[in-house]
C-alpha cells in the first residue's frame, strides 16, 4: 500500500532568514510562530549558543498545503547550478504576450526584492515562455 507523505524543501545558505523572507514574498508563505516561551524569534535565537544564532530559519504556506520551506546556514557557497528548483506558477493558463507579460510583471516585483533575472525563455512550437531567475543567494528558479 503506498501513502503520500509529506516534505520539506531545504535551502542552504548564507543567511537563513534574509533568503526565507525572500521567499515568504514570493510564494505568499508565512513565518510560523515562535516556540512555546518566547514572544519572538529573535529572543528565541538569543537563547542559542552563540555558534547557532541565526543558523536555520523555516516559512510555511499558512493553508498548509504546500511544502514547508527549510534554510540552514553552511559555511561553502553555491559554486555550481541547482540540480533542483523551483519552479513558481506565475503564468498558469496563460499563452502567449498575455502570459510573458504576466511573467515579466512578476519579474520585476521580484527583482525589487533582490532576485536577478537570468534568461527570458520565449514561446517556441514546444514550450511556453519561462524566466529563469537567481534568489537573494543565487539559488535558480523560474517563473512559468
Amino acid at each position: 500500500m503506498s501513502s503520500i507523505r509529506k516534505f520539506q524543501v531545504t535551502f542552504d545558505c548564507a543567511d537563513p532568514e534574509r533568503v526565507a523572507r525572500f521567499w515568504c514574498e514570493v510564494l505568499g508563505y508565512v513565518v510560523p510562530p515562535p516556540p512555546e516561551g518566547f514572544a519572538t524569534w529573535d529572543a528565541f535565537d538569543r537563547s542559542l549558543p552563540p555558534e547557532r544564532r541565526g543558523a536555520a530559519f523555516a516559512c510555511g504556506d499558512p493553508s498548509g498545503v504546500g511544502p514547508r520551506l527549510f534554510f540552514q546556514r553552511v559555511p561553502e557557497g553555491k559554486v555550481v547550478k541547482n540540480r533542483v528548483h523551483l519552479d513558481v506558477r506565475a503564468g498558469t493558463g496563460l499563452v502567449g504576450e498575455e502570459r510573458l507579460a504576466t511573467l515579466r510583471a512578476e519579474s520585476e516585483r521580484l527583482i525589487a526584492l533582490g532576485a536577478t533575472l537570468v534568461q527570458v525563455l520565449v514561446a517556441d512550437e514546444y514550450n511556453e515562455s519561462c524566466i529563469v531567475m537567481q534568489d537573494v543567494e543565487g539559488n535558480e528558479f523560474c517563473l512559468d
